[in-house]
């Protein structure tokens, strides 16, 4: 048998590659090295969303929040390609999901609907957050302003708010208004309401509005004050009576019922804004992206139509640092209003 010859006259093995044979091997081990390389970057930039995304919510099912998150991840999946899943955590004011989104990876697969209390009430009620409403947040955009109806019972015998609050001043502290939790939104408009009209309530916080809303039908509780969203299909069923509403003008959706600062309180304006938002870090791009979905889909006339059915009035920011600038304002003047009246978490 002839010996096998590599070039060069160097002889090697029967059976075994020469030098030739390991060049090539080497040659195309660095160019599957390199595609592999190549591919890694590629993998990394794939669009956005290329998974499920998770939007977290404070507070329980049926609630305002709850119902706007739904709608608009619902739309959000639409445009994207992607599942947008609610998942519900509420507790202490909607702090609980703020502490979970605060910790969440900030690669956009974390969301978070921002809200009045957790972003701007909370932090100056509850003493050990484990979260910074001014550090541990990317702005996204503000999606919604939600007016807030003050309701009683359906056998409640007053006709008007001043009616209502004729009856609690004639009886101090013999009368119960219900809240969505100590510290949130509900507590404080009504509390400003109280200081104004001088009259005094026992508070009685509940986790959402579903509970509240149930023993005020019940008349196991008196009144409560509450988004719109929340209570505008009992009160057009006639299970709730609706007393005022807290804008400065009437709303479509209610027209007979008169504001609050048309029964006596002239510039009453308060409620409450939705937004969403993502743990500081997040990408500018992934931010910015999300910034002009969530606009477009607020744009669109049939969401525009439906939330307005809801009771929740559309607003927008142009970017996420407009957002981020009006979440910094409602910071420092919803926390004037939680000192004023000494709100504290053991309330």
């Amino acid at each position: 048998m002839r010996n096998a010859i590599t070039r060069g006259g160097t002889p090697s093995a029967p059976g075994t590659a020469g030098p030739s044979s390991w060049r090539r091997a080497a040659l195309a081990a660095l160019l599957a090295a390199a595609a592999w390389t190549a591919a890694g970057p590629a993998r990394a930039q794939d669009p956005y969303p290329a998974r499920p995304v998770t939007i977290l919510v404070g507070f329980p099912p049926g609630t305002a929040t709850d119902t706007v998150a739904r709608m608009l991840g619902d739309r959000l999946a639409q445009r994207l390609g992607q599942q947008f899943i609610v998942e519900n955590k509420p507790g202490a004011g909607g702090s609980i999901a703020a502490g979970l989104g605060a910790r969440a990876k900030p690669d956009g697969y974390t969301l978070m609907i921002g809200a009045s209390a957790p972003q701007a009430i909370n932090p100056h009620v509850y003493p050990n957050l484990n979260y910074d409403a001014r550090k541990d947040f990317a702005p996204i955009g503000l999606l919604t302003w939600l007016p807030y109806l003050f309701v009683v019972g359906p056998d409640n015998p007053a006709h008007n708010l001043n009616e209502f609050l004729a009856a609690v001043k004639a009886k101090p502290d013999q009368y119960t208004y219900a809240t969505t939790g100590v510290g949130t939104t509900s507590h404080l408009v009504t509390s400003v309401l109280l200081s104004k009209a001088g009259a005094r309530m026992i508070h009685v916080p509940y986790k959402g509005s579903s509970q509240a809303q149930t023993d005020i039908v019940g008349g196991r509780t008196y009144a409560t004050f509450d988004t719109m969203v929340s209570s505008l299909a009992l009160v057009k069923a006639g299970r709730l009576k609706a007393l005022a509403v807290s804008t400065p003008e009437r709303v479509a959706s209610l027209p007979d019922v008169p504001t609050v600062a048309e029964q006596g309180f002239p510039g009453f304006d308060m409620g409450a804004w939705l937004g969403l938002i993502a743990p500081a870090g997040i990408a500018p791009p992934i931010q910015e992206k999300l910034a002009a979905e969530v606009n477009a889909v607020l744009a669109d006339p049939a969401v525009r139509d439906k939330l307005a059915d809801l009771g929740a009035q559309v607003r927008t920011t142009a970017s996420p640092a407009e957002f981020g600038a009006l979440m910094k304002t409602e910071y420092e003047s919803w926390g004037k209003v939680v000192r004023d009246f000494k709100v504290k978490a053991t309330d």
